[in-house]
């Protein structure tokens, strides 16, 4: 793939909080245009860390933070980062704070410079192609997890990203909205990467796995282990083989 394709890459990245061991120590990664990833490991290892890493909202103690080839460190220059990447949060009610869901969902594309009605027109589109159409005028609160799942989805699709990424994005979902975010997650022309816990979600919407540990994302070709899935007859199971 050209190196055109490259819309972020990370290198050296470290991250502590405080005084404490780095969390992400000298972590190297690429993503191309259109990669879709799923990212996995341990609870502590890093991967939400990472993930608010690349939207700036932590900044990285040290290493270079490559996005759609501009390097980035400042405040600055996430703001402009935010416009092409998106992030849908492990817990929908940490992204959703207007009373209406159409003013949930219009709220980015207005701060991208669009006018009320090509907002509102923007966020009905969006809303109809995600199966929720109708949700319009409904009170944001008074949503079920999975319907405030799908509208935090929404409020991040509106504003066109160019990668997604998303945490633990099936959490508290039942299994008919798993199912449907599912439908919706393959069908995406975007590079996304997902940090999840779910497998099998994984192993249906990821082109590749990778494994977090010790700081770092281990990849087959940097001769570690990697994370991927094969048919076995006990079904579908994550592990690990040395390269």
């Amino acid at each position: 793939m050209a190196t055109d394709d490259l819309i972020l890459s990370l290198r050296n990245i470290c991250y502590a909080y405080g005084q404490s061991a780095p969390v992400l120590n000298r972590l190297d990664f690429d993503l191309r245009a259109g990669e879709k990833i799923g990212l996995v490991g341990d609870n502590g290892s890093g991967k939400t860390t990472l993930l608010h890493l690349l939207v700036g909202l932590k900044q990285v103690s040290a290493g270079t933070l490559t996005v759609f080839g501009q390097t980035v460190s400042s405040e600055g220059d996430f703001q402009w980062v935010r416009q092409g990447v998106g992030l849908l949060f492990q817990d929908a009610d940490d992204q959703l704070f207007c009373p209406t869901v159409i003013e949930d969902v219009a709220f980015g594309p207005i701060n991208q410079g669009k006018s009320q009605e090509e907002a509102r027109a923007i966020a009905a589109q969006v809303l109809a192609d995600l199966g929720l159409a109708g949700f319009e005028e409904r009170i944001t609160h008074h949503l079920s997890g999975g319907e405030k799942r799908l509208v935090a989805l929404a409020t991040v699709l509106a504003m066109s990203p160019r990668l997604l990424l998303l945490d633990e994005p099936t959490t508290g979902l039942d299994h008919v909205t798993r199912e449907r975010l599912l439908g919706i997650l393959r069908q995406l022309d975007i590079a996304y990467v997902v940090v999840s816990h779910d497998y099998d979600f994984l192993g249906r919407v990821a082109d590749g796995i990778f494994y977090m540990k010790d700081g770092k994302i281990l990849t087959g070709e940097d001769g570690a282990m990697h994370s991927h899935f094969h048919v076995h007859s006990f079904g579908a199971l994550p592990h690990q083989h040395s390269s």
